[in-house]
This record gives C-alpha cells, sequence and structure tokens, in this order.
C-alpha cells in the first residue's frame, strides 16, 4: 500500500505532534516496511528531522499559488498530488484532514488527540476554539476511520461531535527509544552537574501553562525537603509559580529548564527520585509513558486519561487538592520500598506501549479500511 500522511507536525513541531508524528513513522518503517510511506509537508522547517527519511519520501507543495498559500494546498488541493502519487489511504497525524478525499477514492484515517479546547473553552481564545472545532469535527465526520489516542479522547468525540462509537478505534501513543535504554550512574552525575542539579529531586516535564498545573506542586512541596525540576517550554503561567517561589524564598529549591534534547531528557528522567504530573486535562500523557520506560516513579492526576497512562502501580492525587499532594510526596520519597515496587511494576505495564504493538494495531487499521 501506499501510505500518504499530513507530515505538517513532523518536520516542525519539536514536541507533542511532532514527536507523535516521528514516533509513527519510525514504528510503522521498522515493523511494516512493505508500505510505501510518503510525508506530505508545506515546509521542512526543523532540518535534522528531514534526515530522518528518505528524500524521495518528502512532498512539498508545486507550483505558485500551492507554495504561497500552503494553508489552501493542505486543506484541498494536496489531492491532486495525492491522485497523481496514486495514494491509497491518507491519514491526517494532527486533527486535519483535506477535503474531497471521498470523490478521489482516497481512503482517510485521521488522529485524533484531544479536545481540551472544547472541555475546557477558557484556556483557549474564542477564535482559536471556532477554527479547531471546524477542522476537527470536519476531520470526524468525513474521515473513513478515527483512531483516538485514549479513551477519554474517543468518549470526547463521542460526546461533543456526536460520532458513532464503533468509527472510533484507540492506539495509544508510544514513546522515543531514549527513554527505554537504561542509564549509567556516569551519565546521571555527568547531567546534573552540567545543568546544576542536586542528587535527588522531583521531576516534571511538559509546557508550563495552567493546564499543566506545576503551581500546585511547588505549593504542595514548600515545607518538604525536596528540590524540584521543571522542564518545559515558558508562558505567562511561569510568571505566577515564579511570584510563588519569590514570596516563598524557594529560589534555591526549584529549577526551570527547557531546550533539552531527546538523550539530556531522557537521562533526567532517570536521574529523578520521582516524577509527578498532576495535569487538569490531557489527551493521553506521554511524560508518563516516559517516566514509566525510564524505571521512574509516577505521581499523576486521579481522574481522566491519567489512570489509562499511569496503570495501576503509581500514584494518584486530586490536582488541587495541595495537602493531599503534599501527602503524596512525602509518602513517596520517604519510602523506598514503595518506589522500588513502583520503578518494577511500572517498568512491566509500560510494555503495553512497545512499539510493535502498536505497529500490528497500526497495520490492521490500514488493512480494514
Amino acid at each position: 500500500m501506499k501510505i500518504g500522511f499530513d507530515a505538517k507536525r513532523f518536520f516542525n513541531n519539536a514536541s507533542g505532534l511532532g514527536n507523535y508524528s516521528r514516533d509513527l513513522i519510525r514504528i510503522l518503517s521498522k515493523f511494516a516496511p512493505q508500505n510505501d510511506y510518503i510525508l506530505y509537508t508545506p515546509s521542512t522547517s526543523i532540518e535534522r528531522y528531514a534526515n530522518l527519511v528518505s528524500p524521495e519520501q518528502i512532498k512539498k507543495p508545486q507550483g505558485y499559488i500551492n507554495q504561497n498559500f500552503p494553508n489552501l494546498w493542505r486543506t484541498k488541493r494536496i489531492v491532486s498530488d495525492l491522485k497523481r502519487d496514486q495514494i491509497d489511504i491518507f491519514h491526517g497525524l494532527s486533527g486535519e484532514i483535506p477535503v474531497d478525499l471521498a470523490s478521489a477514492k482516497i481512503k482517510s484515517l485521521v488522529s485524533m488527540h484531544d479536545l481540551i479546547f472544547m472541555r475546557y473553552p477558557s484556556l483557549y481564545h474564542p477564535i482559536d476554539r471556532w477554527i479547531y472545532k471546524k477542522k476537527f469535527a470536519h476531520a470526524c465526520r468525513r474521515a473513513d476511520k478515527i483512531i483516538a489516542i485514549s479513551k477519554q479522547t474517543k468518549n470526547d468525540i463521542v460526546e461533543f461531535f456526536d460520532i458513532p462509537p464503533e468509527k472510533i478505534a484507540i492506539i495509544y501513543q508510544g514513546c522515543h527509544e531514549a527513554f527505554k535504554i537504561e542509564k549509567t550512574a556516569i551519565e546521571k552525575e555527568a547531567l546534573k552537574k552540567r545543568l546544576g542539579l542536586p542528587d535527588e529531586f522531583l521531576l516534571n516535564v511538559g509546557t508550563i501553562e495552567e493546564r499543566k498545573n506545576a503551581l500546585s506542586i511547588v505549593k504542595a512541596i514548600e515545607n518538604i525537603d525536596i528540590p524540584l525540576v521543571i522542564v518545559g517550554k515558558s508562558t505567562k503561567y511561569q510568571l505566577q509559580i515564579k511570584e510563588f517561589i519569590s514570596k516563598h524564598q524557594m529560589e534555591h529549591r526549584v529549577y526551570f529548564l527547557s531546550g533539552l534534547d531527546m538523550q539530556e531528557l531522557s537521562i533526567l528522567y532517570s536521574s529523578a527520585i520521582a516524577f509527578i504530573y498532576p495535569s487538569i486535562y490531557e489527551g493521553f500523557g506521554i511524560p508518563i509513558i516516559e517516566a514509566l520506560y525510564s524505571g521512574t516513579p509516577v505521581i499523576t492526576t486521579d481522574s481522566g486519561v491519567f489512570p489509562e497512562a499511569g496503570g495501576p502501580f503509581s500514584q494518584y492525587v486530586s490536582p488541587h487538592d495541595i495537602e493531599n499532594i503534599r501527602h503524596t510526596v512525602k509518602t513517596v520519597i520517604e519510602d523506598s520500598m514503595l518506589r522500588q515496587d513502583m520503578r518494577i511494576k511500572g517498568l512491566d505495564y509500560v510494555q503495553k506501549f512497545n512499539d510493535e504493538h502498536l505497529a500490528s494495531q497500526w497495520a490492521e487499521q490500514y488493512l480494514t479500511l
């Protein structure tokens, strides 16, 4: 089969949807090499990602109109290219598919990651919400098959877009291979020394925004003798966190990092005494999977998608209950036997997200379209 992908995020996003796209193409290329995988993108702005596939697999817009109006190309005019390239299936990797695929007799499949903008509309600008709803609703209604990355996302698609449940399959997301390789003590010590980090610390990874709820972590550890490392892209929300840190004289205990590559990040996970992720809402929660593969105990939110990702051996908290978070953190960092049990059983649980298992699920979806 020839499978085409909306690969804009593959080449232009360093995290999130970009990681999802790159991991999926990597998995398919390794475990289902009998297919041809063609990646359609307006540009390849992050050049190192272009080196992950052969030049023949990359297709960019051609002609004056397509090159100067890339959004028009992605949403409509790309169909002519798909027909020319004899694409059997088009896979929208980030909640979008072009119009008129059905009339071109091209089967379609779309990956849906989350509907957070509908579940928590106050976190988004009204114009953004309108655009997302229009794109995602069209994709869900017109695609031949929808792949949700979690049960929570499937439930949201059914609820908000009135899509029949049988049209939606669930295939979880995996994570980068770097997190699956055991790290040496030398690697850990070298990274901590270079970044100026203490021997023991809690770790939080993700964009530093209100929904991720890092301020609750800082409040919870105010009177606990444990440093916190927060890794992620900064937003205005970080100012609130820094104000609290300054007011309570915690500057020497909270570290902000960004710009780490996958190898550095994977070593950082392995170095942490525990990973804490009291996010309000996610489509899935890849940082949880990264932590489990790293052998790092996980503390995360007790509702929504988080128990799906964290499994039965992580510790769960109410994200707005500071005392609950404080008590759980204290319990985990003070009980080495509990942490060891969480490491071993968490690593066993996370094997359900292994590449080979995910590849067989994807192959089945493509073959049954």
